[in-house]
């Protein structure tokens, strides 16, 4: 019974110490080649592209690895990328500065959307009850016996 219990101590510690085991290499190419566009036109992640024989995601990425291999930063990748091909390289737009109205005009717009429909539906409700009010239609007095005469008459099958 003691030799399990060491035996599976010891599987639980070997996993737990090899469980954040990996390549910071190819972590990091992952990491940055998924906030890259391939420029072949697919509009794909560059590290999804997957037509065959891609003529730009291969050059890319042999690109992105040799500045990895000079140990370049993240943010001095982004910005080569960004000179060779454009702010159209990047999946999304880096925050900080203009390009965080890419980030905030959605939001707004759904925002004000809202606002403005909230407000539409106010205005009709208030000009409905304006055009239409309930007190204009008077409803017939049919307490009188004239009045109930007069519907049983009109309502009779002959």
């Amino acid at each position: 019974m003691p030799k399990r219990i060491l035996s599976i101590l010891f599987v639980v510690t070997l996993a737990f110490t090899m469980l954040g085991a990996d390549d910071n290499s190819t972590t990091r190419l992952d990491k940055i080649g998924h906030k890259l566009v391939c420029q072949c036109g697919c509009g794909q992640i560059l590290m999804e592209c997957n037509h065959v024989g891609c003529p730009v995601s291969g050059p890319m990425i042999n690109d992105l690895r040799a500045q990895l291999a000079a140990g370049t930063s993240e943010g001095a990748i982004l910005q080569t990328f960004i000179a060779k091909y454009g702010p159209i390289v990047l999946a999304a737009p880096i925050r900080g500065g203009f390009d965080d109205v890419a980030w905030i005009v959605p939001y707004a717009t759904l925002i004000l959307g809202t606002f403005g429909v909230a407000l539409l539906i106010v205005y009709w409700h208030r000009r409905h009850n304006r055009l239409h009010p309930a007190a204009a239609i008077p409803l017939p007095d049919t307490t009188s016996s004239e009045v109930r005469d007069r519907i049983r008459h009109d309502t009779d099958y002959e």
